[in-house]
């Protein structure tokens, strides 16, 4: 039996596969929305590892994810989604991994 979650987002990769992520959390911060997925395949380099992604809309008003370039803004909403998220997940810091 297929269990259908609402909590899951398929995107596609550079290579044209679909990858399937669970939605962990929507962060507003300084006037955009950010999603945090969390791949739902382990990966050997990302194991664990969330993305962020900012959401933008195209030339048809409809929504898209974004990767986000700058580190700042980058560290800002992964510090703000460690803030809401610290009782349900461990967090371990790069250096200490």
């Amino acid at each position: 039996m297929t269990e259908e979650r609402d909590d899951i987002v398929v995107l596609v990769d550079e290579n044209g596969e679909e990858v399937e992520f669970q939605h962990l959390d929507t962060i507003e911060a300084n006037e955009n929305d950010y999603v945090i997925l969390l791949p739902l395949e382990d990966n050997e380099e990302g194991e664990g590892q969330v993305v962020i992604l900012r959401v933008e809309q195209d030339e048809e008003g409809e929504d898209i994810l974004v990767p986000i370039e700058d580190e700042g803004e980058l560290t800002e909403v992964f510090e703000e989604f460690k803030t809401r998220m610290e009782d349900e997940f461990d967090f371990v810091e790069e250096d200490e991994a």
